[in-house]
């Protein structure tokens, strides 16, 4: 099954109709290691799952990078600005290892939404679903010490250590990498 599809139904049923309507809309994408999926004031409005591989999200700020989130697979992810409100991207989107997608322009996406009261619901759902990380993320942030977002990461995604830098995981809990070496040798 199409890994996109496959994620989307995981928010509600699709009409078989819908699927091979879906299936003949999404296009695949293999990118390497270091490429970049969106760079900041560019427009990629398309909604991506990453079959294989790992990317991250990150803010430049004052020449720093400020690393946002991290998408690994089966992640459904897209740009916000660009996605939903055709507006230049505020974030970067890199990719961390080579890696598999497949996408849906916002378009076609936006054409399903109208015309299938299903697909109408999965994004309303995954809109949902996208509010309550965030909330979550900045509920972490905002009132967690460096060493409770740490273990936070640690369970909630465990693999993040094995595939990804100190430095990106650093940035990420807001902290520095000797703060995280710290952190990591308690």
């Amino acid at each position: 099954m199409n890994p996109l599809i496959k994620q989307l139904k995981k928010y509600g049923n699709l009409t078989s109709e819908i699927e091979t309507e879906l299936n003949e809309k999404i296009k695949s994408l293999i990118k390497q290691k270091g490429d970049f999926l969106l760079k900041e004031g560019q427009i990629v409005s398309s909604l991506f799952v990453i079959e294989k591989g790992l990317v991250r999200s990150f803010y430049n700020i004052n020449e720093r990078e400020i690393n946002v989130w991290f998408g690994f697979e089966s992640g459904i992810l897209g740009s916000v600005m660009p996605l939903f409100f055709s507006q230049p991207s505020i974030e970067n989107i890199q990719f961390l290892e080579d890696t598999t997608l497949y996408y849906i322009s916002s378009n076609d996406l936006e054409s399903f939404y109208k015309s299938s009261q299903e697909m109408n619901t999965i994004g309303r759902k995954m809109a949902e679903e996208y509010c309550k990380i965030l909330e979550e993320r900045s509920f972490l942030l905002q009132t967690h010490t460096a060493e409770q977002r740490y273990h936070w990461l640690l369970k909630n995604q465990p693999e993040a250590l094995q595939r990804i830098s100190l430095g990106h995981i650093a940035s990420y809990l807001g902290i520095s990498q000797e703060t995280l070496s710290r952190i990591r040798k308690k």
